[in-house]
């Protein structure tokens, strides 16, 4: 079971709220870009959907586990719901292999030779396999985010969940990490992805919801979305990101 259902969501820091009212559905296997301004509450989204961020109304549903304001099975969540954020977060004095291995290890308990081979058929499917080896400070960015997208996937994780991921690469970079979210969505990974890609959206993500002001403005197929922006708010940001 690999579904998110978001169902009326508030978020508050403070007396802010940055969540107000958000529902999302997000099928097995569908890919799902969430796009907007800074600040309109998609990253704090995410967080919340891994429990990294408490809510404080409404209820979330992720690859069988339920997050409510009382809380939930946090640990048991993560296993199944890997996040990928901007900063890779690579240990510098592991190997790209030991950086991938450990969470297999220490959360789940998998032996170092299992774990060993769960991690090179990550970097595998990352096109990174003659890497492991490797340290972190001998990679470029782009190798690095695709190091922190394979160890997310060593978890064998039933959802993903992206954060802006390539907004700290320069374009070429930017390519080689897309390209590698391309192949997992081709896979049929369920992925929730936040990102300033707008051509990478439309073309990678079946729906994809605009965000604003912490709540869901619009949202729909991509191409249906992008065609033919129904509200003024994502008329002027989608004419804003392509200039």
């Amino acid at each position: 079971m690999s579904s998110v259902h978001i169902r009326d969501v508030k978020k508050y820091f403070g007396a802010l709220c940055v969540l107000d009212g958000v529902s999302i559905n997000v099928e097995p296997s569908e890919v799902v870009a969430v796009i907007g301004r800074s600040g309109s509450g998609k990253s704090t989204m995410l967080r919340c959907i891994n429990g990294l961020e408490r809510i404080q109304q409404g209820r979330i549903e992720v690859a069988g586990h339920t997050i409510t304001p009382e809380a939930g099975d946090l640990r048991s969540l993560r296993k199944e719901v890997g996040i990928v954020f901007q900063s890779y977060n690579l240990f510098p004095h592991l190997t790209v292999l030991e950086n991938i291995t450990l969470a297999p290890r220490v959360v789940k308990r998998i032996g170092r030779d299992e774990a060993d081979e769960i991690g090179r058929e990550a970097l595998r499917r990352v096109g990174l396999e003659e890497k492991s080896g490797a340290y972190a400070d001998e990679l470029s960015g782009g190798q690095q985010q695709r190091v922190a997208i394979a160890r997310s996937m060593a978890m064998k994780p039933k959802v993903m969940l992206f954060d802006e991921v390539t907004s700290a690469l320069d374009p070429e970079l930017t390519g080689e990490v897309l390209k590698t979210m391309e192949e997992l969505a081709e896979a049929g990974m369920t992925m929730i992805l936040v990102t300033h890609e707008m051509g990478f959206a439309r073309q990678v993500a079946n729906k994809t919801v605009f965000m604003h002001l912490g709540k869901v403005w619009e949202e729909g197929p991509s191409a249906e979305l992008f065609g033919a922006p129904r509200t003024p708010e994502l008329q002027n940001f989608v004419s804003s990101s392509l200039k």
